[in-house]
């Protein structure tokens, strides 16, 4: 009999999970994927729930979750990872911009700007461009995160509003 009130709890639950679906992949196909996967892990885990508390918060749980992790499974497959032997593919120029005498004037004034700026700025924003995280660069110069960010934010700035003429 528990079975038979589940099956019913889990069908009267469709219309607004497919909607929840839908806010969530923004694709009618992809909600109806999502909706039928969710209804089978929730058959599947039906012993693990719980009579008698909130049905439809379970479902929205097993929903947003199966979403996360098949967001994470497709972010996961678009990463493209250099694994030859020199980072031949990673060392290679992008688009041709690169030799171009343009980009070589941009980098020459992006340097021009970032040394115009005090030590105290310059130094965590080239920490940062050399791959520190954050809290690693805060930790090294012993300032708080928040000033670290807000120091590398404001060199940002500085270069975007000197270089928006070369954009």
């Amino acid at each position: 009999m528990k079975s038979l009130s589940f099956r019913k709890d889990l069908v009267a639950a469709q219309d607004e999970l497919l909607r929840f679906a839908y806010k969530l992949t923004t694709n009618y196909e992809e909600a109806n994927d999502l909706l039928q996967e969710t209804s089978l892990k929730a058959l599947d885990n039906e012993d693990k729930y719980t009579p008698d508390t909130n049905f439809k918060g379970w479902m929205y749980t097993i929903m947003r979750n199966i979403f996360i992790n098949n967001y994470r499974k497709v972010m996961r497959e678009q990463t493209f990872v250099d694994q030859t032997d020199n980072l031949y593919h990673l060392n290679l120029p992008q688009t041709g911009e690169y030799e171009s005498t343009d980009s070589a004037y941009d980098l020459k004034e992006m340097r021009r700007i970032v040394n115009g700026v005090a030590e105290e700025y310059r130094i965590p924003f080239s920490m940062h461009i050399a791959g520190f995280k954050y809290r690693e660069i805060a930790d090294k110069l012993e300032l708080p995160l928040g000033t670290v960010k807000s120091r590398i934010f404001f060199i940002r700035q500085k270069l975007q509003e000197e270089l928006k003429d070369f954009r």
